[in-house]
């Protein structure tokens, strides 16, 4: 069966009291600087994805290489990925028992 996922509902549409009092840290600004890196990466990106795809349905014969281990690590076997939603989750409950 499927791993149970905590699912935070508003009530009526409207925040609690306690998070309002959390979330009233000041806003992040960003230069003009930093959009232009993000702008940068994001484009950078989707130039790759794009001759990813094209590379497997044979268009072009040169481009990005996609990296596949030729011998996995046994170690790694077992490895299961960390599911942030569930990890952010119990933090925010941990923060309320704290609380109350």
């Amino acid at each position: 069966s499927p791993v149970q996922k905590l699912v935070f509902n508003r009530v009526n549409g409207k925040r609690p009291q306690v998070l309002l009092q959390q979330v009233s840290a000041p806003e992040e600004c960003y230069t003009l600087a930093h959009e232009e890196n993000v702008r940068f990466i994001y484009e950078a990106w989707q130039q790759v994805e794009q001759q990813l795809d094209g590379s497997r349905s044979g268009e072009s014969t040169c481009g990005p290489v996609q990296y596949v281990e030729k011998n996995p690590n046994p170690e790694l076997k077992n490895f299961v990925p960390i599911d942030l939603d569930e990890w952010w989750a119990q933090q925010f409950l941990a923060k309320v028992e704290n609380c109350s």
